[in-house]
């Protein structure tokens, strides 16, 4: 199903495109573009349909499949963005009076000399987004105010990690580099949100990579998992994880640190269910399983990868709820989404006293980032 999804959209930018063409390009070099659009396009079909075949097991960072798969990826925003200036280009030589929207007419000097600016725009979003910002890692700081903060709890740094999807397009050798940037930034405690462990081959010296971390943050690592780590050999994976020193939770919490007010951490699993209602039950459920030890006055760190656990959070009293999944939807605009597909897509979610926060990811499974780069997020507590 998904595979027919991503051929439907290959075709829908491919005829996009091909429509845009006669609008910027002149005759003489409209076919052999035109030849090249097409070509490139069903070799990335062809390359959807049998890749998995051919590169059946393959796991090697920066391989063919990972190289062709950057390619593709590339030349299909390329062609989006081509799409969209195009579309751009025409709306302000409307408003503008100009009359040309035909490829053949007596302003077509002028339409071609405006929009020669239109291809190399959309080369250089592509390679930008393709080659450096899906890498671009920022450092990001936020502040988490909370009622009545016991002394002991004041200026706890926390570090926040999600979806490095581990394996074509991040290797181990970025994980480390990611854990010691993180490590750093000197948190009492790193949280990762799901979807670190994606590759069978790899995540057993992942596991032992990410355990070798422990000691340099004072308060540990602590990990829920995501839905990628299900598909995973996940029985494998869950048992990897019960040997290390990475704290894990699954529908559970821990008193960390005692007090007038403890601090508890608690995470969930991620809730499998298709349909509304069905969704909404399932989280309910995790969520109580989670909260069901936690005192009532403790100062709750809500640990899950889908984002609507921070309505969960947010009604059992959890003063900070930390998400992922949605990678910030990867493409963005002044710090927003161009792509809202969930209720909640990026950055900070405030409900009641409750600080919900939906992380933009560290890696992914569609190698382009533009205007959502990957991030590492440090949050402190401090007395409302």
């Amino acid at each position: 199903m998904f595979l027919i999804i991503l051929l439907v959209l290959l075709l829908f930018v491919s005829i996009l495109t091909l429509l845009s063409l006669p609008y910027v390009f002149p005759e003489g070099i409209l076919r052999p573009v035109r030849r090249l659009v097409v070509a490139f396009d069903l070799l990335t079909a062809a390359g959807l349909v049998l890749g998995p075949m051919v590169f059946r097991g393959a796991s090697l960072v920066d391989g063919t499949a990972a190289i062709l798969l950057r390619i593709a990826s590339v030349g299909l925003v390329v062609q989006v963005l081509f799409a969209v200036l195009t579309g751009g280009f025409f709306l302000w030589q409307k408003l503008a009076g100009l009359r040309g929207n035909v490829p053949y007419n007596r302003d077509r000097r002028r339409v071609l000399r405006r929009a020669a600016a239109v291809p190399v725009l959309a080369l250089a979003g592509g390679l930008y987004g393709g080659l450096y910002e899906k890498s671009a890692l920022v450092e990001r700081e936020y502040f988490v105010p909370i009622q009545n903060l016991p002394n002991d709890l004041r200026g706890l740094r926390i570090a926040q990690l999600s979806d490095v999807h581990l394996g074509w397009f991040f290797s181990l050798d970025d994980l480390r580099a990611l854990l010691e940037r993180t490590a750093q930034g000197a948190p009492d405690v790193l949280m990762i949100t799901g979807d670190l462990f994606d590759d069978e081959t790899l995540n057993e010296k992942a596991v032992g990579l990410v355990d070798s971390y422990a000691d340099r943050f004072p308060l540990g690592i602590w990990f829920c998992y995501g839905n990628h780590e299900h598909r995973r050999n996940f029985e494998a994976l869950d048992a990897m994880l019960d040997g290390t020193r990475i704290h894990k939770l699954v529908n559970a919490s821990t008193i960390v640190q005692d007090g007038t007010r403890p601090l508890v951490f608690a995470g969930v699993d991620y809730p499998f269910a298709h349909g509304d209602e069905a969704f909404q039950a399932k989280k309910k459920e995790l969520a109580d399983a989670a909260f069901q030890n936690v005192p009532k006055e403790a100062v709750t760190i809500l640990l899950a990868h889908h984002p609507e656990f921070i309505d969960d959070g947010a009604a059992r009293g959890a003063a900070l709820v930390l998400t992922g999944h949605t990678h910030g939807c990867q493409f963005g605009l002044f710090g927003h989404p161009l792509l809202p597909v969930f209720k909640y897509n990026r950055g900070i979610v405030k409900i009641g006293e409750t600080m919900g926060y939906v992380h933009s990811g560290n890696g992914s499974w569609f190698p382009y980032r533009i205007g959502c780069p990957p991030e590492i997020a440090y949050f402190t507590l401090r007395r409302a």
